[in-house]
């Protein structure tokens, strides 16, 4: 009875010692990461791009906000477009308790509230069409800030865009009835003086190293960049036309889409021959030309 008893105890010991597990091997390991790397790249690369496109989806609507609320001001104003200054007048008109400018903020490097103050981007202008809503006026890729900037605590300052210099009333610039800074091309003052709204933009993303007041002002046929668009969406730009339409256009040249950077850019400079294309671009959309003024440059 015991060698009964005994016997399949041996046989189940026996098969048990006999069972093997399997493993993986180095080189079978080292494959299984490897994969899981490039699925992780893959997933971080696809998350990078929605992510980019949110934000380029987010500066479409901004500037869809402020040609609407341009529009509204003119249909307000018996036709005619903002008040599109310097920075000189702006400042001074503000110092005297006057917000006519469009925006009247001027934006610089250092630590002044001009940068950050939402009360220079909601009192006058557009402000008031714009529903209280301050973030409109900066692309969410824009976070481009000084070192003096960071140190104070800034997470970013107010506004990425800017005007068309010939759209809108230019205040100084423009008392003769056209634009001293380009004479030979038409200022649009009113909404209906543009003939086809679809090739005039109002509003451009502006390269932060470049951007101070909001008056976007490249001067004709002189080939050199004053003010330089920006390049925050893979190397390109948004754009709002005077019929309410926005788009989205890539430089082509790098000096074009020169990065964001604080204290990069020798402004003006002159527009590089691989880079005419997208200084003709963005020119033939300015403006048209127009009647001479008698006024030399300053």
């Amino acid at each position: 009875m015991d060698a009964m008893k005994t016997k399949p105890a041996r046989s189940i010991l026996g098969m048990q010692g006999n069972l093997t597990s399997p493993a993986f091997t180095l080189v079978e390991l080292l494959v299984v990461v490897a994969i899981i790397g490039i699925l992780s790249s893959l997933l971080l690369s696809s998350l990078a791009q929605a992510k980019a496109r949110g934000k380029t989806i987010s500066c479409l609507n901004n500037e869809k906000q402020l040609i609407l609320a341009c529009l509204l001001y003119t249909h307000d104003s018996e036709d005619a477009l903002p008040y599109n200054m310097g920075d000189d007048q702006t400042l001074r008109l503000v110092q005297q308790g006057q917000y006519l400018n469009w925006v009247n903020n001027v934006m610089s490097w250092d630590t002044d509230p001009n940068n950050t103050n939402t009360t220079l981007l909601m009192t006058g202008g557009l402000g008031p069409y714009l529903s209280g809503t301050p973030q409109v006026y900066r692309c969410p890729s824009d976070n481009v800030l000084s070192d003096l900037q960071r140190a104070a605590g800034w997470r970013s300052r107010d506004r990425s865009y800017s005007m068309n210099a010939m759209v809108g009333d230019a205040g100084d610039f423009s008392t003769n009835g056209a634009n001293v800074n380009n004479p030979f091309y038409k200022q649009f003052f009113h909404l209906t003086q543009i003939p086809d709204p679809t090739q005039i933009f109002v509003f451009v993303e502006e390269h932060p190293d470049s951007i101070d007041d909001g008056y976007f002002l490249n001067r004709a046929e002189t080939y050199e960049w004053r003010d330089l668009p920006g390049s925050y969406h893979n190397g390109g730009a948004n754009l709002a036309f005077a019929d309410g339409h926005i788009e989205y256009h890539q430089w082509n040249d790098g000096s074009t889409k020169a990065p964001s950077v604080p204290y990069t850019l020798n402004l003006p400079f002159h527009v590089k021959p691989t880079g005419v294309a997208d200084y003709h671009w963005l020119m033939d959309r300015t403006s048209l030309k127009g009647p001479a003024i008698l006024h030399s440059y300053p």
